[in-house]
């Protein structure tokens, strides 16, 4: 069952950072967040009262099902909308491979867990791999806006290893992880319809069938299933050992963004990529940890 969790969130994550790329254009950033969550929470919730698991949580959960939807559903993909329209969409799942070493710095300082020495020398091979991929595209004619990119991707990262803290805590205080993502996405949506009043964003319609098939895949794809196989991968293996699938996405998103996006390789970007992959391989030899869980859940 964990492998299934593993490489479904892989094969669905990877393939949602072109999608976003899509999105860009037109419609106000935070308005596409807000029609892609309104769509995959109201979903989510109908389904789950169609089946009889909808439930509502108790007075002592829901600021923490609001500080979920915060951290994993609203803020954190404004950053990341607004990082696809500086960077393509292949470096920004590069960025968010930065994930795992946030969630273990994050457990360390929330749960207590312990750093190994293998964890730091494989998140510093991973480190040396973004500097050479992301610091080749600083040759572009808009360097600052490489960097604004880059820094948006850094950023919804964080927020992203924040949200699997709180969602760690609520899995283990007996929250369903799908109440909790069907909930936080609901919320979500409530509170990106906040900021847009607050912002003064102009609403404005999707404009065409191409903006549309990407919001669909997102909402129902890439956030109801995508989001429940990771989180539940996250209650089963704990959020530092889950968040190895993000050293897979680019793989995946790279590939994509080359054809769809025309993105370039040179030597440079080659070693960084190499240095990537050296990473992934540290991490899956020191983490007989991660292989364990998988292959006894499966």
């Amino acid at each position: 069952m964990n492998a299934t969790l593993f490489i479904s969130t892989v094969l669905i994550w990877g393939t949602t950072w072109i999608a976003i790329a899509f999105q860009v254009g037109p419609v106000p950033v935070v308005v596409s967040v807000f029609y892609c969550f309104a769509t995959a929470g109201l979903l989510f919730l109908l389904v789950l009262a169609m089946v009889g698991k909808l439930t509502v949580p108790e007075r002592r959960h829901r600021a923490w099902v609001v500080a979920q939807a915060l951290c994993l559903f609203s803020l954190n993909f404004i950053c990341f909308y607004t990082a696809a329209a500086d960077i393509p969409s292949g470096l920004i799942s590069v960025v968010f491979s930065l994930a795992t070493v946030f969630n273990a710095f994050n457990a360390r300082l929330f749960f207590g867990e312990r750093i190994t020495s293998r964890a730091l020398l494989a998140s510093a091979i991973g480190v040396t791999g973004l500097v050479l991929l992301l610091g080749a595209e600083l040759s572009l004619d808009d360097p600052w806006g490489t960097l604004r990119g880059i820094g948006f991707a850094a950023l919804g990262t964080m927020l992203f290893s924040l949200g699997n803290m709180v969602s760690r805590r609520n899995t283990a205080a007996g929250l369903p992880t799908v109440n909790a993502n069907a909930w936080g996405m609901a919320c979500g949506a409530i509170i990106l319809m906040g900021i847009i009043g607050i912002s003064g964003a102009p609403v404005v319609a999707p404009p065409d069938a191409v903006y549309m098939a990407a919001m669909l895949y997102l909402a129902v794809v890439g956030s109801i299933i995508g989001f429940t196989t990771y989180l539940l991968l996250v209650a089963r293996i704990g959020a530092s050992q889950a968040a190895y699938a993000t050293v897979l996405f680019p793989i995946v998103a790279l590939t994509i963004s080359t054809f769809a996006e025309g993105y370039v390789w040179t030597w440079v970007k080659g070693l960084g990529g190499l240095a990537g992959a050296c990473r992934q391989c540290r991490d899956v030899h020191a983490g007989r940890n991660l292989l364990k869980p998988l292959a006894e859940g499966s």
